[in-house]
């Protein structure tokens, strides 16, 4: 029963350094697609507030593409 356990244990350990590793991509990948929706949302009410319905929508999705890849970018040369 040992083995088993020891087996477990090392599988673990290697999955935490994974998820170690892989930690900053995914905050970046995180905040590029959290730009995009928020900006894109927030967009998408201003329209529906002033019934102006895509302009601000379009807006809002560009500039969280514009946010997004800059804090990507950022990440890449860091």
């Amino acid at each position: 029963m040992p083995k088993n356990d020891d087996f477990i244990r090392k599988a673990l350990n290697e999955f935490q350094h994974i998820l170690r590793i892989s930690g900053p991509a995914a905050s970046a990948s995180y905040s590029l697609l959290g730009s995009i929706i928020m900006l894109s949302l927030i967009g998408y009410f201003i329209d529906r507030h002033f019934v102006t319905f895509p302009v601000f929508l379009l807006i809002g999705l560009l500039l969280g593409l514009v946010v997004g890849f800059y804090g990507l970018f950022k990440f890449i040369n860091k």
